[in-house]
């Protein structure tokens, strides 16, 4: 048996072990925290994580913008540079980056818009 062969069958088994564990892990971990909980006389019910809306939206804008751009990148490489010889990684490391802080910026305005309309009291 080849190298490559022994890290295949190293990898299918480290892999789903490693997920396990990881998941065993947190789940473990958020009853461990519960239970300490319970103990102090808390109600875990009563603490449990609000939802972040801003850092869904700037995760979607983020996503949104880097597949705008691998798109805009992908159409400039078969369109407009298609008769260069040369590989045009850079267009699209560029494009995703220009386009997902576009998203990035994006939700900070609509993020301090809102801030704006709650410090007014609307």
């Amino acid at each position: 048996m080849d190298r490559t062969a022994e890290l295949g069958v190293l990898a299918g088994i480290l892999v789903p072990t490693a997920m396990f564990a990881l998941i065993f892990g947190i789940v473990y971990l958020s009853k461990r925290e519960r239970m300490a909980m319970i103990e102090r006389g808390m109600d875990p019910r009563r603490y449990k994580q609000k939802s972040a809306p801003y850092d869904t939206l700037k995760g979607g804008l983020l996503f949104i913008g880097a597949g705008l751009g691998l798109f805009l990148a992908y159409l400039l490489d078969h369109t407009v540079f298609r008769n260069v010889d040369e590989d045009n990684v850079a267009i699209y490391f560029a494009l995703i980056a220009i386009f997902g802080g576009g998203g990035l910026f994006l939700s900070y305005l609509i993020e301090k818009k809102d801030g704006d309309k709650e410090d007014k009291g609307e």
